[in-house]
């Protein structure tokens, strides 16, 4: 097969810029970077440029930042470009059928997960909040479905035991860069077979919401530290507290029960550095907690300031 190198890259966040970054080093320079359009951030709401946007600035690559890649001007932009393929690593929209099917070998995605498990949005987020103990990276040539495409390459990594969503993301953007330039090269070198992947095993990961991180003390101790890990570093879990919210910063689940008859979201002690929480099942050990607009405190400190013992309730 011919040499790839006529490339245009799409891609948003942090986690996209390790592959951007590689195909530059690489010297597979996209004749075009798009990301998402600047969009208001924090309190002030200035303008705030996506980190692909960032990058492609930093190093002169060709930007463009369409509001919707559907639009008929962007499209003419892309097949005018006669690309080789499109690298897609978490952009953020849908591509149209057109878009599809404008590079020769079309478009290629890098997903944070071993598909069919976690087709989604939030793949590295489900896979720690569901106790998984391995995730990966998977390689795939994009469809209208979504994250239904045929698999080209794989790669396990595992998770730690007490690994956040923040920590875990930038392992698996490296390991994804390496992937893709693996895959470009196997699709050079002709020795690539594209695997459909199967549905019935397919499993879901929604983009993350702010309600998503509101305790339900009726769950397990170890899904509420699961919850933490993957919501780390937002929208992270909260619960209230004599009427007013309080985030819980630093957690672990202990290999306990309540006492019997304990309502879920009781304090059971005050002991060992932690506000230990009775659970729907087991009990949760709060290390570190945060009244909004305040520092975050130890569970000791925090247990001191608010005057708490055993039989304090949170909602």
């Amino acid at each position: 097969m011919p040499q790839i190198s006529r490339l245009a890259f799409f891609g948003t966040p942090d986690f996209a810029v390790p592959t951007l970054d590689a195909l530059v080093r690489e010297g597979r320079a996209p004749l075009l970077v798009v990301a998402q359009p600047d969009r208001p951030a924090g309190r002030g709401g200035r303008l705030q440029q996506p980190p692909v946007a960032s990058y492609a600035r930093a190093e002169h690559l060709p930007l463009a930042q369409p509001e919707k890649v559907r639009d008929p001007e962007f499209l003419a932009q892309v097949e005018a470009l006669a690309l080789d393929v499109a690298i897609v690593v978490a952009f953020g929209q849908i591509f149209p059928a057109r878009l599809l099917a404008a590079p020769r070998l079309g478009c290629i995605n890098l997903h944070a997960s071993l598909l069919p498990a976690y087709r989604g949005a939030a793949p590295i987020q489900a896979a720690i909040a569901a106790g998984e103990t391995a995730t990966g990276v998977t390689t795939m040539r994009m469809e209208q479905g979504l994250d239904t495409g045929p698999i080209l390459l794989q790669e396990p990594v595992a998770i730690g035991p007490e690994e956040t969503a923040a920590e875990l993301s930038p392992r698996l953007a490296a390991v994804g860069a390496r992937l893709i330039l693996e895959t470009l090269a196997r699709l050079e070198a002709g020795d690539l077979v594209a695997v459909a992947q199967d549905d019935e095993r397919a499993s879901y990961a929604p983009r993350i919401v702010k309600d998503a991180g509101r305790i339900d003390w009726s769950l397990p101790a170890r899904t509420l530290a699961d919850r933490l890990r993957a919501f780390t570093p937002w929208p992270g879990l909260s619960a209230e507290l004599a009427g007013a919210p309080v985030k819980i910063v630093r957690a672990r689940a202990l290999g306990e029960k309540a006492p019997a008859s304990t309502a879920p979201g009781t304090v059971i002690a005050v002991s060992d550095g932690a506000l230990q929480v009775a659970c729907g099942d087991g009990v949760l050990a709060l290390l570190e907690l945060q009244r909004p607009g305040r520092r975050a405190l130890s569970a000791a400190d925090f247990a001191n300031g608010e005057r708490l013992a055993a039989g304090a309730r949170f909602s």
